[in-house]
């Protein structure tokens, strides 16, 4: 690929802003979504929805797909669906947006820290296997914490950036401890494991379409499951628990967390794209390693032989050492010239929002959120504006 040099006439005042994962809008969203407001269907029931959930299921692989909000309820409906209660343990990835660590706080129970694996940045089955074996005991069926004496009754793995979690050797401690597997799968819709969607393999899955992911509702979620018993319950639950929608008689507490239809129906036009948009993110993942081969201090991001990621966000990351720069100063140096790059989340272990749950050190996201740096990698993104992000860095890493 010819890296195009930026042009030194234009100032950084005058150049574009480059945003770091902007929306795609390109198909059917206007009609889908004039059709809602023509005919008034513009709530949380109409066609639309029972379509976006088709769509959803099949792309995953599943049988059932329920329609949520934002991918926040679909966890939170998940875990209570899955059966974890109020004072149970959920392992769960440290290195994460933190919304699946809210959903397990907002259902009563405690997360448990899992480090990621230094090579693909997600959870590390080894360090699952290290907490069972060294912290917990496995009484009459029971895995139970021996420290906190809480029962662990689920784990909760998180598809980071969209490349899977190596989740065989995830559902194999699963099964041995009859742990349920609620998979995060949010950033990981179109990526492949072992020829397998992420959100399939385990006994649940959630996706978000937030503005940022690969296509997006807007706001808005989905759990998928090939149980019809969790789909059933899922969207008894999603629905206010509603036993009799004459009377409104509801049989336990329940959440108004369903996806509105004129929602869906962008939903609906974005899917349509899915294809094309996978395609590009990865296409934008090969160009940015092409260009930035040579530039020392900089680490790609690697896919597994086993996997197929969709680069959600394409992340490097920065040894200050060698490049001259660390993460933070290189995000500076780039939001000078209008690109927009944001560093990886702060692992959630050290979040002041958990502070009381279980975790210890845990240095592998540690380290991994000191260096690591996501460049913009919209679906939009032209070749012009990847390139103008490529020499930005060059000539960062020479000036230096």
């Amino acid at each position: 690929m010819e890296i195009i040099q930026a042009d030194p006439k234009i100032a950084p005042s005058e150049a574009q802003f480059i945003p770091l994962a902007a929306p795609e809008i390109r198909g059917n969203e206007w009609q889908y979504v004039k059709e809602c407001l023509d005919t008034g269907w513009v709530s949380s029931v109409g066609s639309y929805v029972e379509r976006f959930e088709e769509m959803v299921a099949a792309q995953a692989g599943c049988k059932f797909a329920v329609a949520t909000v934002n991918g926040t309820s679909a966890l939170h409906i998940s875990l209570l669906v899955a059966g974890v209660r109020p004072e149970d343990e959920v392992i769960v990835s440290t290195l994460t947006f933190i919304a699946p660590v809210n959903a397990i706080r907002y259902a009563g129970a405690w997360p448990v820290f899992i480090d990621a694996e230094p090579d693909y940045w997600q959870m590390d089955p080894a360090c699952v296997q290290q907490f069972i074996e060294r912290d917990c005991d496995w009484v009459e069926g029971v895995l139970r914490n021996r420290k906190t004496g809480r029962q662990v009754s689920a784990i909760l793995p998180v598809h980071v950036l969209g490349h899977p979690v190596d989740m065989d050797r995830i559902l194999e401690i699963a099964r041995r401890y009859d742990l349920k597997v609620i998979e995060d799968s949010t950033e990981a819709l179109g990526a492949s494991y072992r020829g397998k969607s992420p959100g399939s393999i385990g006994d649940i899955g959630c996706f978000s379409f937030n503005g940022n992911k690969i296509i997006t509702t807007g706001g808005g979620g989905m759990i998928v499951t090939d149980r019809e018993d969790l789909a059933k319950k899922a969207k008894y639950l999603t629905t206010q628990a509603k036993n009799d929608p004459i009377e409104y008689v509801h049989g336990e507490v329940g959440y108004n967390y369903r996806l509105p239809n004129v929602l869906a129906a962008i939903g609906c036009a974005q899917m349509e794209q899915l294809p094309q948009y996978v395609a590009k993110k990865r296409d934008i993942a090969e160009r940015y390693e092409r260009g930035l081969a040579g530039v020392r201090g900089l680490e790609p991001m690697k896919c597994a032989s086993w996997a197929q990621s969709t680069y959600w966000l394409y992340t490097v990351l920065v040894n200050p050492d060698i490049f001259g720069l660390d993460s933070r100063q290189l995000l500076k140096v780039l939001d000078r010239q209008k690109i927009q790059t944001r560093p990886l989340w702060q692992p959630i272990h050290l979040s002041p929002a958990h502070t009381n749950s279980n975790s210890v050190s845990l240095p592998i996201s540690e380290d991994l959120v000191r260096r690591g740096l996501s460049l913009p990698c919209s679906v939009g993104l032209t070749e012009e504006h990847q390139n103008r992000v490529i020499s930005a860095i060059r000539a960062a890493s020479l000036q230096v």
